[in-house]
């Protein structure tokens, strides 16, 4: 074989061979990217997930917070240092120090503008005068997650204000 055949055919083949490894470079990036992606909504479905379980679990601990709360609001003057009343007491702040670890913030209330997505009204005091509808009665306290899911909306009453 002359030298000119092999000249060209070795130029022949790594050519084929470059070919193959920009191909095979190729596929790799792709199959890189597609798992990378994978993984991204992997991630996203797990906190997706976690944050839909931490809802259903404060939701379903709510009501029992609320009773605790009324039960304190209605201690007798005269039995508020009983230690019985203390341990109701800390078992409220326990469950509330909970709460806030887990990103969940009770809806401000009194004295705030009424926002329909965080408080639902129960009654509005038509003899207020203005156009601003204000927060003056929370009834049931409103929890949101994260700043920005609304666990359970906060039952005020609501006034016209200036």
């Amino acid at each position: 074989m002359s030298d000119m055949k092999k000249s060209s055919t070795a130029k022949k083949n790594s050519q084929e061979i470059e070919k193959l490894v920009k191909e095979l470079t190729d596929a790799l990036q792709r199959e890189r990217a597609d798992s990378t992606n994978i993984r991204r909504q992997h991630e996203t479905q797990l906190a997706k997930s976690q944050r839909m379980s931490t809802v259903k679990v404060v939701r379903a601990l709510l009501p029992g917070l609320d009773n605790l709360d009324r039960s304190l609001k209605h201690v007798p003057k005269d039995l508020a240092d009983n230690p019985y009343v203390k341990g109701v007491k800390s078992v409220v702040d326990q469950f509330e120090k909970c709460l806030t670890d887990l990103g969940v913030q009770r809806i401000k209330t009194i004295g705030e503008e009424f926002n329909p997505e965080l408080h639902e009204a129960v009654q509005m005091d038509e003899t207020g005068s203005g156009s601003r509808e204000i927060i003056f009665e929370e009834l049931q306290p409103g929890y949101i997650l994260d700043d920005e899911e609304v666990i359970r909306p906060a039952m005020v009453n609501v006034r016209l204000e200036k």
